[in-house]
């Protein structure tokens, strides 16, 4: 932010002060004075600014989802919900603490019961603190036991702040070996997941959950059935 703010001020200086050999200090005094005398300056730099970050989010989005697809849509380390043969393929990252991905499931689950030919590929990414963790990798170990569907959506409608403690109650709740999946957790598939999820969400420049890719379509923030049944038809209808 400060070179371009100084650069700024630079381009507003006379060519002659500008063709001068000036030490650093007399630059950003020169700077100074510049944007003293034109402080719409700032406002023109922080808005250039703005717009290169959003340009470089937008092209390394487009680089993600073109070099990218298998890693999002066909990672076999990924649990799928819906018709794993589905032909249209919806990509949630999702944490178990936000409320907004308790309502969003509920949507995907109405649209799962409309559309038989929806996959799902369930991101994992615990981005609201310790709980959020432990309830991930909890979820994610579930799948040792041939069990995540029905974790997943015991987790989703505990409308409780999730915790070391609430996760393993759940899990004896719907009858998963509880030493098992303490066990499973430290798996070294369960943290590669979240590693990805974390990896590809920066990639794709999502900044909090619920966040979903439908095709080329990036849908950051709580969508309703009818949304995300509209987003599906667009891409079916492209392919």
């Amino acid at each position: 932010m400060f070179r371009a703010l100084i650069l700024s001020g630079l381009l507003a200086l006379p060519t002659t002060a500008m063709a001068q050999d000036l030490s650093p200090d007399e630059v950003k005094k020169l700077a100074l004075e510049a944007i003293l005398e034109n402080p719409e300056i700032v406002m023109q730099a922080v808005e250039i600014l703005r717009t290169r970050d959003a340009q470089a989010a937008e092209a390394a989005a487009q680089e993600t989802l073109s070099q990218g697809r298998a890693a999002l849509e066909r990672d076999p380390n990924a649990p799928v919900l819906g018709n794993p043969d589905g032909d249209v393929t919806v990509v949630e990252f999702f944490d178990y603490n936000c409320p907004y991905c308790q309502r969003a499931g509920e949507q995907v689950n109405e649209a799962l019961g409309l559309d038989d030919g929806i996959r799902v590929v369930m991101r994992e990414w615990p981005i609201l603190g310790e709980g959020s963790v432990w309830a991930a990798r909890a979820a994610l170990a579930s799948r040792a036991q041939g069990m995540y569907p029905e974790f997943h959506q015991a987790l989703m409608n505990a409308r409780a702040r999730l915790g070391e403690t609430t996760v393993l109650k759940i899990a004896a709740d719907v009858g998963l070996d509880v030493e098992q999946l303490r066990t499973d957790m430290d798996a070294p598939e369960v943290t590669s997941h979240i590693e990805t999820s974390m990896q590809l969400a920066q990639q794709l420049g999502f900044s909090g959950t619920p966040s979903f890719v439908v095709g080329e379509t990036l849908a950051p923030g709580l969508i309703t059935s009818a949304q995300l049944l509209e987003m599906v038809d667009e891409l079916r209808a492209a392919q």
